[in-house]
């Protein structure tokens, strides 16, 4: 990758002490996280969505293929791809990405909830019969930049306190699938634009939200896969999804 190699070096945040491990390990970001998008844009840049339909995805949602009234969850609105949120299932590209840099323009615009970018996506409907085996970086409010291991998994220092006890570790339902993130305060207003920025390099994963560290994984199981966005209870709105490669 070009410019990926010039990145600032970036000093994680001040561990927070706290009582559990899902919430409180947390800590403000100090502005040495902070950092600026230097990669290069031009003709490395890949727009996955063209603003005007959805072109190179494909919808996996498991209410449509019993149901044929069912709603596909996923439209194109003003010129916004829009997650509705119900049903739910994936939006996923026909494409397998690797080694590259996902810039992700979201926000919810009517109530705080939930949804996800998942990466390394492969087999379908592997987990609950509903998300496909993946690594998900979580959009859900207040929680961006959470890692969710899906048939997948990551490692992050200090593992323990971010996911749990280790012999709850896992991939699969009732296992401790959550790996919590650095920082809060890094999202910005309910209504506002946020800015999540995913590099995959290798089996390495780091993750920014509104130019901030928040999430920084290595030795994760897979190094390359689909990319998918989720409808997962809230609407979403995503104004860019762009990828960047060589």
């Amino acid at each position: 990758m070009k410019s990926i190699q010039n990145l600032p070096a970036l000093v994680c945040c001040i561990w927070a002490v706290a009582s559990t491990a899902s919430c409180a390990y947390r800590t403000t970001p100090a502005p040495s996280d902070k950092i600026e998008n230097q990669l290069h844009k031009s003709d490395s840049t890949i727009h996955l969505f063209n603003g005007k339909d959805l072109a190179g995805w494909h919808v996996d949602v498991p209410e449509m293929d019993k149901n044929p009234d069912a709603q596909n969850p996923f439209i194109v609105r003003n010129g916004l791809l829009v997650s509705l949120g119900n049903p739910k299932g994936h939006l996923i590209t026909n494409e397998i990405y690797q080694n590259y840099r996902l810039e992700v323009q979201y926000r919810f615009s009517a109530a705080p909830g939930n949804c996800g970018v998942l990466i390394h996506a492969s087999t379908p409907r592997a987990l609950y019969s509903m998300f496909p085996q993946s690594l998900e970086v979580q959009m859900q409010h207040r929680d961006a930049g959470d890692f969710w291991c899906i048939r997948e998994d990551i490692t992050v220092p200090d593992m323990e306190k971010r996911r749990g006890p280790k012999e709850n570790w896992g991939t699969s339902e009732g296992k401790e699938r959550r790996i919590v993130n650095l920082t809060d305060g890094s999202e910005k207003p309910l209504g506002e634009w946020n800015t999540m920025v995913i590099e995959c390099l290798g089996n390495e994963v780091k993750v920014w939200v509104n130019e901030t560290l928040v999430n920084h994984g290595t030795n994760c199981t897979a190094s390359k896969g689909q990319i998918a966005l989720q409808a997962e209870g809230s609407e979403v709105e995503f104004g860019k999804v762009e990828l960047y490669q060589e």
